[in-house]
């Protein structure tokens, strides 16, 4: 079985499997700052015994502070297009001469 690891090791760990590991790593990076924020930061999540024992509170105010976070406040006006300039070049109708 000593022989199955660097066989195993030299199969996956290849230059063409890197764009693999980075996207995979990305997403898992998002999704455990997404789990982060919400057991820390929401309003509706309550680790805590004593917090759970309050049942529902009423407080607006941190509700809007979580929703309204800052790359929220960042994309708000900001055009939904991946590549606004060639989404333009491409829909734009050509008038001709």
């Amino acid at each position: 079985m000593a022989s199955a690891a660097p066989s195993a090791w030299k199969r996956w760990i290849r230059p063409e499997v890197y764009p693999l590991f980075a996207a995979v790593g990305t997403v898992v990076g998002i999704c455990g700052y997404q789990l982060i924020r919400n057991i820390t930061g929401n309003p509706e999540v309550r680790v805590t015994k004593e917090n759970r024992a309050a049942g529902i509170l009423e407080n607006h105010s941190e509700g809007e502070k979580y929703k309204e976070h800052k790359l929220r406040r960042f994309v708000r006006n900001k055009s939904p297009e991946v590549m606004p300039s060639l989404n333009k070049f491409f829909s734009d109708p050509k008038i001709p001469n």
